[in-house]
C-alpha cells in the first residue's frame, strides 16, 4: 500500500505544492478510493485548496503538481494558455519515430469497446465525445533497439501521450494497452522486461504566479523543476546498452 511517506514532496511555496508521483496510485479517484489526491492532502493539510494541474495515469511516475489556492488554480490555467506552463515526459519504445522531431494531432475519443480506454482518430474528427489534441516530439537518445522519447503535450486528453505515440507506431514499452510490449528479446538472446508503462514526467516550468510586473527574462520569474527517471526505467535503458544518464539530460522545449 503507498502511503504518503511513499510520495516526496519536490517543491512547496504559497502557490503550488509539486510531488514525485511513484507507480501503483491514480492521481484522483472519483469513487473516493485511496490516490495521489488524498496522500497530498495528508501532506499538505494546511493548503487552502488542492487541485492537480496534471493527472498521470497509474502506470506512470513522475511530477505532479497541485495549485494550493483558488488563485493559483486559475493562473495556471492562464499561463497554459498563454504557453507559461510546460512540461517534458520521457517515454520509452521499441521503436524510432519516422522522423526524429515533430507533432502529433490526432484527435483522442472513447473506445467504444472500452469506455476506460482512449482511440486516436483523423486530425478533423468531431463529435461530443471527441478531443482535439496536440503533442510535440523529439527523440531524446537511442540504445539499442530501445528509444527515449521527449513528449511535450500541448493539450491534456486522457492518455493522451500513450494514444499519440501509439497510434504513431512507437507504443510505450510496457504499454499493453496500446499496442506496447511487455517483453523484448534482443539480438544475443537476452529478453528485457517493462513491467509497467515507461512513462514519466520528468520536468515542469511555469511563469510564477505573481500580482506584480513580470520580467519574463529573469531566470527568477519562473519555477522549473526537473526529476530523473525511477530505477526501473533507468535499468531497462542499462539492459539495451544505454547509459541512464543520458535520460536525465535536459532538453528545451519542443518548437
Amino acid at each position: 500500500m503507498i502511503t504518503e511517506a511513499d510520495v516526496p514532496v519536490v517543491y512547496r511555496d504559497a502557490w503550488l505544492l509539486v510531488v514525485n508521483k511513484p507507480v501503483g496510485i491514480a492521481t484522483t479517484a472519483p469513487d473516493g478510493g485511496p490516490c495521489l489526491f488524498a496522500l497530498a492532502r495528508a501532506l499538505d493539510p494546511d493548503a487552502p485548496q488542492l487541485h492537480p494541474l496534471s493527472r498521470l495515469d497509474t502506470q506512470v511516475s513522475g511530477l505532479v503538481t497541485f495549485a494550493r489556492t483558488e488563485r493559483a488554480n486559475a493562473w495556471a490555467m492562464d499561463a497554459r494558455k498563454r504557453g507559461d506552463l510546460w512540461r517534458r515526459y520521457l517515454g520509452i519504445s521499441t521503436r524510432r519515430p519516422d522522423a526524429l522531431e515533430g507533432d502529433y494531432r490526432y484527435s483522442v475519443g472513447i473506445d467504444p469497446r472500452d469506455p476506460k480506454k482512449r482511440v486516436a482518430l483523423a486530425e478533423e474528427a468531431r463529435g461530443a465525445q471527441v478531443k482535439q489534441a496536440h503533442t510535440r516530439y523529439r527523440v531524446h537518445a537511442e540504445a539499442g533497439p530501445l528509444c527515449a522519447i521527449d513528449f511535450y503535450p500541448q493539450t491534456g486528453r486522457t492518455h493522451q501521450l500513450r494514444v499519440h505515440a501509439s497510434a504513431a507506431g512507437c507504443a510505450l514499452a510496457g504499454d499493453v494497452a496500446y499496442g506496447g510490449s511487455k517483453r523484448l528479446t534482443l539480438p544475443n538472446g537476452r529478453i528485457l522486461t517493462a513491467g509497467r508503462v515507461m512513462l514519466h514526467c520528468a520536468f515542469f516550468r511555469m511563469l510564477k504566479p505573481t500580482s506584480k510586473p513580470i520580467e519574463r527574462a529573469d531566470p527568477s520569474a519562473w519555477i522549473e523543476l526537473s526529476l530523473p527517471p525511477p530505477a526501473d526505467m533507468q535499468q531497462l535503458w542499462r539492459s539495451a546498452g544505454g547509459d541512464p544518464e543520458q535520460l536525465s539530460a535536459e532538453r528545451s522545449p519542443g518548437t
